[in-house]
């Protein structure tokens, strides 16, 4: 019975230790996200409302490693943050300006300055895309990650690249990343 106990305490002490290193990983290097909704298409596809749906949707690796420095997200970028809206929910969409760009408003004539400690996001799908246009800049404190790759399904497996639509950005204050 000793014997037992003391195998089943060293199974739950293994357990809890590979818990704290898959936390500490998670938290501090990478994790992953799935795709809801349409706001990112074509880049990223969300799952369908058919039966099984979601195993269609697109599955993001998310360095956070990025964290670590806010100056290593660049314009162009996609990155998760929290809603600043609705605090509980994670979006997904394109990094279009950062702190001190001045940016067009899409569907205005209006052009702001992003203020310091912001940045100014949009979804690739304007037309149903939730973002800075309904909700202004927002702080880089609630960026989660900068999304690298989708890793599922395997017939979109690869890297999601980094790019900037024309025109939105009229005055930078840093460069692109090569």
């Amino acid at each position: 019975m000793r014997e037992l106990v003391g195998s089943a305490w060293l199974f739950v002490k293994r357990v809890m230790a590979g818990a704290v290193v898959g936390v500490t990983i998670s938290d501090r290097f990478g994790s992953v996200a799935t795709m809801h909704g349409g706001s990112m298409e074509p880049t990223l596809h969300p799952g369908g409302n058919e039966p099984f749906g979601y195993l269609k949707a697109d599955l993001l690796y998310l360095d956070k490693l990025s964290l670590r420095n806010y100056n290593n997200f660049v314009r162009g970028d996609v990155v998760v943050f929290r809603s600043p809206l609705e605090p509980k929910m994670w979006l997904v969409k394109r990094l279009i300006a950062l702190q001190g760009d001045w940016v067009t408003v899409p569907g205005t004539y209006e052009i702001l300055q992003v203020p310091k400690g912001h940045c100014w996001v949009e979804g690739d799908n304007a037309e149903v895309s939730l973002d800075s246009k309904s909700f202004g800049p927002i702080p880089l404190a609630l960026l989660k990650g900068r999304v690298t790759n989708v890793i599922w399904p395997p017939s979109r497996f690869g890297r999601v690249e980094s790019h900037l639509p024309e025109g939105r950005v009229l005055s930078q204050n840093r460069g692109m990343r090569p």
